[in-house]
């Protein structure tokens, strides 16, 4: 159904979207302060993305695929169903995420500059860091299976949606290594738990096209474009803008949300 250049370029932009966790753990150790306006800026940016693209692009080409398959009134209950099932499976995934590990509360990179001394060998620090990391690795897997559907329907949709989740990975890797140092005093080990974190992207990829490609009909397909809107909304409301509006300057974050609306609106206009 689909060629292996498709394959190819749909895993490649998942595991650049992945690796980006290991992006940001590297701006932690090598910046030495956080550019809170231009992040809060980049959170909302993302999250317009995701929310616009979601709602206009992906919804509705869930939509298309089910009333082709299923007929009009089945068509649109199975969209719904299945848009609200990817909100209620991420939110799910959110509640079961110890609350130490959650990586919704973000660190800055100033925090590396906390002294060694009040720091070095915290045992629930190293706690913390290894539950973020595995949260992220769990919220990561479903957003490995949306890049990689996405690309393989739709390359110029699978590059937007990889450039926005690359963007809200960054301070989440900056979320695993900045625990991780404090307790060890080990950059490698942080960069290395924060970089594996980021795997289970292209992992996600990997059981896509394993386990959901080979039954990829018009029904399964759009049920999981359903879901994938579901999931990607649901992330944009409940993680990148309130973490935005935590580095908020002036409503920067909403300033960010209408440019990311903006340019992919612009670029789903030129690839009519």
């Amino acid at each position: 159904m689909f060629g292996f250049d498709g394959v190819w370029l749909a895993f490649s932009l998942t595991l650049l979207a992945g690796l980006a966790t290991g992006v940001g753990s590297v701006l932690a150790f090598f910046t030495s302060s956080t550019n809170t306006k231009f992040l809060s800026w980049a959170l909302g940016f993302s999250a317009g993305v995701m929310i616009y693209v979601s709602m206009v692009e992906i919804f509705v080409k869930a939509k298309e695929s089910l009333v082709s398959s299923q007929g009009e009134i089945a068509g649109n209950w199975f969209t719904v169903v299945g848009f609200f099932a990817g909100m209620i499976l991420i939110a799910l995934i959110d509640r079961l995420i110890p609350k130490q590990g959650n990586p919704h509360e973000l660190k800055k990179v100033e925090d590396m500059k906390e002294t060694k001394s009040t720091a070095s060998g915290d045992k629930s620090l190293l706690k913390m860091g290894t539950f973020t990391a595995l949260a992220i690795t769990i919220h990561n897997f479903p957003e490995g299976i949306a890049t990689f559907t996405s690309a393989l329907q739709d390359p110029g949709l699978g590059v937007a949606i990889a450039v926005a989740i690359a963007i809200h990975n960054i301070p989440e890797g900056i979320a695993v290594s900045v625990p991780i140092y404090f307790s060890t005093g080990n950059k490698k080990k942080a960069f290395r738990w924060s970089f594996l974190s980021g795997l289970s992207e292209p992992l996600g990829a990997i059981v896509a096209y394993l386990f959901l490609m080979p039954f990829l009909t018009d029904l399964m397909f759009g049920i999981i474009f359903a879901a994938v809107a579901g999931i990607m909304v649901f992330i944009s409301l409940d993680e990148l803008l309130p973490a935005a509006k935590k580095y908020d300057e002036a409503h920067t974050s909403i300033y960010g949300l209408i440019a990311g609306m903006a340019v992919m609106a612009l670029s789903l206009l030129l690839f009519i």
